[in-house]
């Protein structure tokens, strides 16, 4: 505690590993404390065919791996275990890690964003053989296929309307007979002939765990409570993400729906405090840029570092 880390990383999915790479060759010696899903989201992602450099692609965990390797050859220090209180209102700031408690000069967040789910068993049971929650990262996989996607929000119609360029047929399953998404999402979304619609249904169960892949849903009428099964081969869980600033709220400056608030690239509203991935990142949500954006937040760090030395 008398002498403060010069940097800690907050996350140890794409965002927080890269950041820990170029803080660790600029002889920060970070320490990155690796969260409650080492790996973040890739984690439990299967195939990876969209990072460069994989042309063949790579299995998620697999990624995390290599890059965690990386890290660790230039001098990253690993603490496993999960954030459970930050104090970011004086210097150097303080991370307490499940009762153990750390210092540094500066800091880097990159606790990504969790994918809101159903939290029924099967559902947990399939993800990565044919549930998902990013169809830009997946529906490549679902050609020819028929696909349901779950929600009726903005995401669901983005998601949806890119599904067509690829599944034979998209049905999206709503709790109500009305969308909650934009006036433009929905025209958008009905004017496309491959997207059909179910209304006042709720899944309730994916079929089939016993076999390692999906097979159908049971859906269960909002209304009179009433049950059926509906053939398909992959479903898209589109009811949003939650960023995992809880630690940080009254803090930092977060927008109304939890997410970090940058102000001059990467830096938050706290000098020395950085923001890098999903954590901040509404709009695009991929590896490679949560990458980018770690190694972004790494280059501000330093800067930031030379300058209070």
């Amino acid at each position: 505690m008398e002498n403060p880390n010069n940097v800690i990383i907050l996350g140890s999915g794409c965002a927080g590993l890269t950041a820990a790479i170029y803080t660790a060759r600029a002889d920060l010696a970070p320490l990155l404390i690796e969260g409650i899903q080492p790996g973040g989201q890739l984690a439990i992602t299967t195939e990876v065919e969209n990072f460069p450099g994989f042309p063949e692609g790579i299995q998620g965990p697999e990624l995390m791996e290599k890059m965690k390797k990386q890290a660790a050859r230039f001098g990253t220090r690993f603490v496993s275990g999960n954030v459970t209180r930050v104090e970011v209102g004086r210097r150097p700031f303080t991370v307490e890690v499940e009762g153990e408690r750390f210092q540094a000069k500066a800091l880097i967040v990159a606790t990504g964003a969790s994918a809101k789910f159903l939290e029924i068993p099967s559902e947990r049971a399939l993800i990565g053989h044919g549930v998902s929650a990013c169809a830009t990262c997946d529906a490549f996989f679902f050609k020819g296929k028929e696909v349901v996607v779950v929600g009726g929000g903005d995401t669901a119609m983005e998601e949806a309307t890119f599904l067509t360029k690829f599944a034979s047929k998209v049905t999206v399953v709503h709790r109500r007979d009305s969308l909650r998404a934009s006036k433009i999402m929905q025209e958008r979304a009905k004017a496309n002939p491959k997207i059909r619609w179910i209304w006042n249904s709720a899944v309730v169960e994916i079929q089939d765990p016993a076999k390692k892949q999906v097979t159908g849903v049971r859906l269960k009428d909002t209304r009179d409570g009433g049950e059926r099964d509906f053939p398909c081969q992959g479903v898209f869980i589109a009811i949003g993400h939650e960023p995992n600033t809880g630690f940080l709220k009254g803090q930092v400056e977060l927008d109304e729906k939890g997410y970090l608030v940058l102000k001059k690239g990467t830096q938050a509203s706290v000098p020395g405090l950085f923001g890098c991935g999903d954590i901040h990142d509404v709009r695009y949500k991929q590896a490679v840029t949560a990458a980018g954006w770690g190694c972004m937040a790494a280059l501000d760090c330093e800067r930031y570092l030379a300058e209070h030395a």
